[in-house]
């Protein structure tokens, strides 16, 4: 559910602006509207330090992790700004390294051929007019012609591989040399005097390691900087968004507050000196920003609505409502007992790594919800591992998922729209009225009744409601009354025969579109079987190449590497499928029929920021 807010307009001196929303982020219960706001280039460039510190973050955590390279004993720097600074300059330095070593690396192939020489000794033979020319050709190209160059020009070969021919043509100044080979770019220096100067650069680049250690030994204060720069950052966006007064005297912010504790923030503005405000719910018009709280089924699904978008203020929070299909088209897709258990594993596994409230415990109890649902419909379907278990199992009666679920999939996509279009009913009548929704309500009464009576029988003969076929009168009936309001009823207010002409246009689109819709369904049974057939190949394969009469050593030696490295792969890729194509059914057909409206907005109150905050 989406929680509800208040609105505060603020009005207070100017001078007091530092200090109060010191208060408030003491507090850390309001979101000042910051709207509007556009970054000068001190404020860019505290942006970049933000990111900047981030990627500090990263970096330490990997380079503590590196053996030989972190020194526990170094001596941490005054302050963290100190440390940054260090740390962003001897970063510039390791990148400036970096490149030169790779361009000395590359140079060090290019010279490998020539082997050593003195590349001063050839600088004092072009002195004298002796100028060495430097060529490579293919190997079968040189050994075929090498006998007519030479009588033509003095040259030596260096040194060849399976392919190609490194040679020298000794030649005055200006003369012309006419082969069939790649001239090559005179070396200033031997593959010696390279591979000298990479270590010395390697040797450089190493020292900076010491500095490194001296940054990571100051990581408690790069924390303590970064969220200073957040704060501050805070205030910098409040600062420019806030609309002076009385000659800038008095600033005018407009704030949010949770209802729930609101009063919280009510005792501070009371006890504040010379803040005036007013306390109002939020209007239509208001770009009220969005907290969602839900139960602890829901909130698992969030991570899955916020990759959209969260629902906007005064509509219905679709969570609760998807989160039970989600779970269910991952199970579909995946379709594997063997692989949900894999999954089941990595879930409990990161439920035990990360104990606290976070978003990787959120992740982890995503995951293993999900490997629940994989499951329990692999385990109906008889798959374990690509294994068929009715083989073995043959008094159990399986679910034959390749021969009976591409109807079941379009059966489930058409009552999860039917769903989506109760849940725009409803919110639609709740918010506007109810004759506002006859429209939607007599869409929703035609497919209803073509579902019951045409859906039903099709996936199950036997499934006939008496009275109510497709040819019944009853039938016929609810086609009309739906008729009647899609038609006529699509837009209260308006001229009738205007609605008419605007139901009539808008069949065709309904039509195609939830055909579409429907139709999008089929691929929770197309990425379903095409796990379980590639799962199978791989059991095939790995059998295949078990010679005839091998025993169980040989046949475990052989098939083992075949099964982890396929089942790996196909595991890998049903799962992204499985997490991707659930997502697309969720934000494109049940969002679009539920009547969703996204949030501009996300509840970002002022805070302090600590280091384990992300948000700025």
């Amino acid at each position: 559910m989406i929680a509800r807010m208040s609105k505060y307009d603020l009005v207070l001196l100017a001078a007091q602006s530092d200090d109060f929303l010191d208060k408030l982020r003491d507090l850390g219960l309001v979101d000042i509207t910051t709207s509007g706001w556009e970054p000068s280039e001190e404020d860019r460039q505290l942006l970049l330090d933000i990111e900047g510190l981030s990627k500090a973050a990263d970096f330490l955590g990997t380079f503590r992790d590196e053996k030989n390279r972190y020194d526990a004993a170094a001596v941490p720097f005054a302050s963290g700004e100190e440390a940054y600074k260090h740390y962003t300059a001897a970063q510039q330095q390791a990148a400036a390294l970096g490149a030169e070593i790779g361009r000395l690396e590359k140079s060090a192939e290019e010279l490998r051929p020539w082997g050593e020489f003195d590349a001063a000794r050839t600088q004092q033979l072009a002195d004298k007019g002796i100028v060495l020319r430097y060529f490579s050709a293919q190997r079968n190209t040189f050994d075929k012609s090498v006998n007519e160059w030479s009588v033509r020009y003095t040259l030596s070969e260096i040194g060849r591989t399976d392919a190609t021919v490194w040679f020298v043509v000794v030649t005055t100044p200006g003369e012309e040399v006419d082969l069939d080979a790649q001239e090559m770019k005179a070396p200033t220096m031997d593959i010696r005097e390279a591979e000298r100067q990479i270590d010395e650069n390697n040797a450089k680049l190493q020292a900076l390691d010491a500095e490194f250690s001296r940054v990571a030994a100051s990581e408690e204060l790069l924390h303590r900087y970064a969220a200073s720069l957040k704060e501050r950052l805070q205030t910098v966006k409040i600062e420019a968004s806030g609309v002076e007064a009385a000659d800038g005297a008095l600033v005018v912010l407009e704030g949010w507050a949770e209802t729930a504790t609101s009063a919280k923030v009510d005792a501070l503005l009371e006890e504040y000196p010379n803040v005036v405000y007013i306390k109002s719910d939020p209007t239509p018009e208001d770009n009220t920003p969005v907290k969602l709280r839900n139960g602890w089924f829901a909130r698992i699904f969030e991570l899955v609505g916020d990759m959209y978008a969260r629902p906007k203020y005064g509509t219905l929070d679709l969570t609760p409502f998807f989160a039970p299909f989600y779970m269910l088209f991952f199970g579909i897709c995946l379709n594997d007992a063997g692989y949900g258990l894999i999954l089941l594993g990595l879930g409990l596994w990161l439920l035990k790594k990360n104990p606290g409230a976070g978003m990787m415990r959120q992740a982890a109890w995503f995951a293993t919800m999900c490997a629940v649902a994989t499951i329990l419909f692999g385990l109906l379907c008889g798959s374990f591992f690509g294994l068929n278990l009715k083989e073995y199992f043959p008094a159990i009666p399986f679910f034959d998922f390749q021969g009976k679920f591409f109807s079941i999939a379009l059966a489930i996509g058409m009552v999860q729209i039917l769903f989506g279009m109760a849940i725009s009913i409803g919110v639609t009548a709740r918010t506007f009225g109810f004759r506002y929704a006859l429209g939607t309500l007599g869409w929703f009464v035609i497919l209803m009744a073509g579902s019951l009576a045409g859906g039903l029988p099709m996936l199950n003969p036997a499934w006939i409601i008496p009275g109510f076929t497709t040819s019944s009168v009853a039938f016929y009936a609810a086609l009309g009354v739906g008729g009647v309001q899609m038609l006529f009823f699509n837009t209260p207010g308006r001229n009738p025969l205007v609605n008419v002409g605007s139901g009539l246009w808008n069949l065709y689109n309904n039509i195609t579109g939830l055909l579409s819709d429907v139709l999008s369904y089929i691929r929770l049974f197309a990425i379903g079987l095409s796990g379980g057939v590639l799962a199978l190949v791989f059991n095939s394969l790995a059998d295949g190449f078990v010679p005839d009469g091998a025993n169980i050593v040989v046949r475990i030696l052989i098939m083992l590497p075949i099964l982890l490295i396929g089942h790996g792969i196909n595991l890998f890729m049903s799962t992204i499928s499985s997490f991707v194509h659930p997502m697309r059914l969720t934000f494109v057909e049940f969002y679009k029929n539920a009547g969703f409206e996204m949030a501009t907005r996300n509840f970002d109150p002022l805070r302090k920021m600590d280091k384990n905050s992300n948000e700025q």
